[in-house]
């Protein structure tokens, strides 16, 4: 427009150009999410060479606005991803008010203007921006327009300044620079140049934001698992050197010989552990907030939880050991019991630790078939443990009395119950609606 002298009328003549005028028609068409082409046009009759200084005194012909609206699994994913407590932000070349349509269409949050629109941030007005203005700009607003190359690493080290994780997308040459910078480069894997694809750590295959939103559910996922596993070994594992350290303690005879806990461990590992991989993803998984990078796995919740399910597993065998010795059985009988004990525990903790936040009945008991079928294949192995005799003579076991496996499952029901009532007690069932103050 700065260029244009003139205008064409319908009937072909010119007319002078009002250019405060023309911006108010471009401004409205980009309001709607259009993206605005300005035609324009000079005749220079016999010119045989054109530059880049022939581009003046043109006469506009008109605009043409063009959309290109966005996906609805598009919008879907970005409001997901906002209540999972991750910043979604717009880095476009569109003009300013566009990239502000589209990103209150897509449902984007940011600062806003105090007309009450999403506020777009220009390449210009970053140019303008000193140092110090730069990491809060970054962190509040939610649109970026005709940004420079340059000006997305700025962006992108601006976040990374206020502890932010950064993902960047990008598929041009252009992007190479912010993409490396970035925690996570993402490239398209479609329309993205080699350059792009290069300096990303991950490529959408697809071209499709949904599928972002997709794999930080399935991340979440898999970390939750991972946890599950950790906070299920480790106790019970705590629990087999707690009944040989009280043992100790006291004096007695061992209630576990080595073999008998090899036994415990290889079985238990693969029949039983191996279930919780399955475990599907919770109700909630998206709702949570992201997890501090420097937060450990093994936190101050999950440290108490192993230390008292640890006194759980050993006590109950030491006691069940010192109990069957106390009625007379025999030593291999007795270890039998205590080694029993370890297991059915094991089994009841386990189906507590199907999820560490909540009730195994909010999460559904069938929901992972697996666990079921690792504890039955569980009790036939220590059934064979018991009563095969091959395996007596293996693993230093003996046949019990069939009552002591009621004893023994109401121990494993009392330590589930008891992990269930803690998860209440401290978790409580965690509310469905509402954002997550977290970025």
């Amino acid at each position: 427009l700065a260029r244009c002298v003139d205008r064409v009328l319908l009937d072909g003549t010119t007319a002078p150009l009002d250019a405060a005028a023309m911006h108010a028609k471009v401004e409205a068409l980009a309001a709607k999410g259009l993206r605005v082409l300005v035609l324009a046009r000079r005749l220079m009759p016999g010119a045989t060479e054109l530059g880049h200084h022939d581009l003046q005194g043109l006469t506009l012909l008109g605009l043409v606005g063009m959309i290109d609206p966005p996906r609805s699994a598009a919008r879907r994913a970005v409001l997901e991803c906002q209540r999972a407590g991750i910043k979604v932000k717009m880095i476009t070349g569109d003009h300013a008010v566009t990239a502000a349509a589209i990103a209150e269409e897509l449902g984007l949050e940011g600062a806003r203007e105090p007309s009450g629109r999403l506020r777009a941030v220009s390449g210009r007005e970053l140019a303008a921006m000193s140092e110090a203005e730069l990491p809060s700009t970054a962190d509040e607003v939610a649109v970026f327009a005709r940004v420079a190359p340059e000006q997305k690493l700025a962006l992108v080290r601006a976040l990374q300044g206020r502890g932010h994780i950064v993902a960047m997308t990008g598929d041009g040459v252009n992007d190479a620079p912010a993409l490396k910078q970035a925690d996570i480069g993402v490239s398209m894997g479609k329309g993205g140049t080699d350059v792009a694809r290069s300096a990303s750590a991950m490529i959408l295959t697809d071209d499709d934001f949904a599928t972002i939103a997709a794999a930080v559910e399935e991340g979440r996922g898999v970390y939750d698992n991972l946890v599950k596993f950790i906070a299920w070994t480790l106790p019970t594992n705590g629990g087999e050197a707690t009944v040989l350290l009280a043992a100790i303690v006291v004096g007695s005879e061992l209630p576990v010989l080595p073999v008998q806990l090899l036994w415990v461990n290889m079985i238990t590992a693969i029949l039983l552990g191996i279930a919780l991989i399955f475990e599907p993803r919770e109700p909630g998984l998206m709702q949570r907030p992201p997890r501090a990078v420097s937060a450990p796995i093994l936190d101050l919740d999950l440290g108490v939880r192993t230390l008292l399910v640890s006194l759980a597993v050993g006590g109950a065998a030491f006691t069940l050991f010192e109990w069957a010795q106390g009625l007379g059985l025999s030593d291999a009988q007795a270890r039998t019991i205590a080694v029993n004990t370890i297991v059915v525990v094991e089994v009841g903790y386990l189906f507590a630790c199907r999820s560490l936040r909540h009730s195994i009945l909010r999460i559904g008991l069938f929901t992972n078939p697996w666990v079921f079928t690792g504890a039955a294949l569980m009790l036939g192995a220590q059934l064979a443990f018991t009563y095969i005799p091959i395996m007596n003579r293996l693993f230093h076991s003996a046949p019990i009395e069939w009552w002591w496996w009621g004893v023994m499952t109401g121990v494993g029901i009392a330590v589930f119950l008891a992990a269930e009532v803690k998860k209440v007690l401290v978790h409580g069932e965690p509310r469905s609606a509402g954002l997550p103050n977290a970025s």
